[in-house]
């Protein structure tokens, strides 16, 4: 099993430190998430039904022409691979482990690339995939990069799969959401979530763009009821609130924008990311982990490349935690 942010639970059995007192910075989603309104008693009791109106909206907020709800935008990352033939696929390397482990599993040749080595993979893989803005990284192809590639893919009737879980905080500059499966760029597929921008990581709500052809066998793969009501809920409240979204959005930009001064102004050095986390890639990443992790703060640590990854605190009160533990950092 791929480890990931957020394990509060491990961690704080690790360092001995209840799970009340940590600042969980490891995930990457906006600590301040949507307020979704009180839960009708009803949707407990009931079977979601798939002809509300979600996709509907979810069309609404991307500029999308059909999407398919998903029990999060993990579950295609895994079924995905298997609805292709096996084949070369290219990688964006570094970038978030589960998409090489589940092209692997599923029986490809899973080729590992760099950010400036990913347009020549193109030329003779079957499949590459993208996440844009990349995890964790944060590094960005613009719309024509993508397109290039997704015609150098066509002529192998390959895939070019981009995953936008935190394309929101820039309100999507260069997402492929609005022409994913038609036209030119019938053989893109395009992945959202609900999990960092609007902070709903525990509904488990994504969305996939593509063609008719990849997204019904997708969605037989999936099986019936892939969110529960409660969260088609929550998800149509988010996508339709547009004055919170512009707040959320503004709240974010700027709340990055601290962090990247800070950490700057603590010595660590330049950093890369989005509005939702920076990236420093440092040989002393586990040193730097572990000494966090000492004070209750829980980073995101990788250990190829070594690096780090620090998410948004929530409060003033942690943004205060935050600095002066960076202060311990540099004066120890």
């Amino acid at each position: 099993m791929l480890e990931h942010g957020g394990r509060l639970l491990a961690a704080a059995r690790r360092h001995g430190i209840a799970a009340e007192h940590w600042l969980d910075l490891s995930t990457g989603i906006a600590p301040y998430g949507y307020p979704v309104p009180a839960i009708p008693p009803e949707l407990w009791q009931r079977l979601p039904e798939d002809e509300d109106d979600l996709s509907a909206i979810a069309c609404r907020y991307y500029g999308a022409r059909k999407v398919l709800a998903l029990p999060g935008s993990q579950a295609a990352i895994q079924l995905l691979p298997r609805l292709l033939p096996p084949g070369v696929v290219a990688v964006l390397e570094p970038s978030y482990a589960e998409y090489a482990a589940a092209w692997s599993a599923a029986g490809h040749a899973v080729r590992p690339c760099a950010v400036d080595a990913l347009p020549l993979a193109a030329i003779t893989a079957n499949a590459v995939v993208i996440g844009n803005p990349n995890n964790p990284t944060g590094s960005c192809f613009s719309r024509r990069a993508l397109l290039d590639m997704a015609r150098q893919l066509e002529a192998r009737q390959g895939w070019l799969i981009v995953d936008e879980a935190f394309a929101d905080a820039d309100n999507g500059g260069d997402s492929l959401a609005d022409i994913a499966g038609t036209g030119v760029a019938g053989n893109i597929i395009v992945l959202r979530s609900i999990g960092k921008f609007f902070g709903l990581a525990g509904a488990r709500v994504g969305f996939a763009m593509a063609r008719d052809s990849i997204l019904t066998p997708l969605a037989e793969s999936i099986g019936p009821w892939a969110l529960a009501h409660p969260s088609r809920f929550a998800a149509r409240a988010a996508l339709t609130d547009i004055d919170w979204q512009s707040a959320q959005r503004a709240r974010l930009q700027r709340d990055g924008a601290r962090l990247n001064e800070l950490l700057a102004a603590s010595g660590l050095g330049t950093s890369a990311g989005t509005a939702l986390f920076r990236y420093l890639a440092r040989d002393d990443a586990l040193e730097l982990h572990e000494f966090f992790a000492r004070q209750g703060i829980l980073l995101r640590y990788f250990a190829r490349p070594a690096a780090v990854r620090f998410g948004l605190p929530a409060t003033e009160a942690e943004w205060q935690r935050l600095a002066a533990t960076l202060d311990q950092w540099k004066n120890r």
